[in-house]
């Protein structure tokens, strides 16, 4: 199976470079199954369901989103109704919508998507992600009643993004880190055939911090005051995130390869 993870969509410019470059990239690259992190989409915080739909006809077939699940109010009763869109799954439990879903490609393959968040750094708590996706990775045994198991694991430490992958070898065809926005040049394939990348990096504007313009963000860092809002970068972008080709068998990855294209970083295709 020919897996591809686009890391988070960051504002308009994300939007457009996936709209505009995704389904060609579907076909070229005979991909089958594509996951897209939305957790930034919509000006930078969260996702609407406007910006959702546009995703998935663009050629998502999943879209993970992060600490800023529902920063956009509509997503709440949104999620309800759009089963390929998942928050983390150690989110508050009250929270709608669901943390993992076991979804079919066009073969009729199984292929199991999740993500969990981190609690180093992060500014909120959140229930512990190796306790919680447990039980999950348990109920889908890799190879058996899923030919592939992605895991988004977002959270800032990288520390705990290796932990996590460790943790899934084995059990996981895929762990890939978001919410750092910067695309990590460590993608492996673990001893025990998970592949492995600490963070997807972001599609979006690199002539920026982060994704955002860089004119507040640097005023905030050097007179140490609040100010002004925060306000995605709107030049080229660039696409990234990881591929990841599977053995259907067996569920391990055999081949893993960066993904960066367009934009100001150096392209990088599989």
């Amino acid at each position: 199976m020919r897996i591809l993870f686009l890391g988070d969509v960051m504002g308009r410019a994300g939007r457009n470079a996936v709209a505009t470059r995704l389904k060609g990239l579907r076909t070229e690259w005979a991909l089958d199954f594509v996951v897209v992190n939305g957790e930034n989409a919509s000006s930078g915080a969260g996702l609407t369901a406007a910006h959702a739909k546009a995703l998935l006809e663009a050629g998502a077939d999943c879209i993970t989103l992060g600490d800023h699940a529902f920063d956009q109010k509509d997503m709440i009763g949104f999620i309800e109704q759009e089963p390929r869109i998942l928050r983390p799954l150690n989110y508050a439990k009250a929270a709608p919508g669901r943390g993992a879903r076991l979804f079919t490609d066009a073969r009729g393959r199984k292929v199991l998507v999740t993500q969990v968040l981190g609690q180093v750094f992060m500014k909120r708590p959140f229930d512990d992600p190796f306790s919680a996706i447990q039980p999950v990775l348990h109920a889908h045994p890799l190879g058996g009643m899923a030919q592939a198991v992605i895991v988004d694991m977002h959270c800032e430490a990288t520390s705990e993004k290796m932990a996590m992958g460790h943790w899934c070898d084995g059990r996981a065809s895929l762990v890939v880190g978001t919410h750092t926005h910067v695309p990590t040049a460590d993608a492996m394939i673990l001893p025990g055939g998970c592949g492995y990348q600490t963070d997807a990096g972001m599609c979006g504007d690199y002539n920026s911090v982060i994704g955002m313009q860089k004119e507040e963000p640097m005023r905030r860092f050097i007179t140490q005051m609040p100010g002004g809002r925060f306000e995605p970068a709107g030049g080229e972008a660039t696409l990234s995130g990881v591929m990841v080709e599977t053995d259907d068998r067996t569920g391990k990855a055999t081949r893993i390869r960066m993904i960066r294209i367009g934009g100001r970083l150096e392209e990088a295709q599989p």
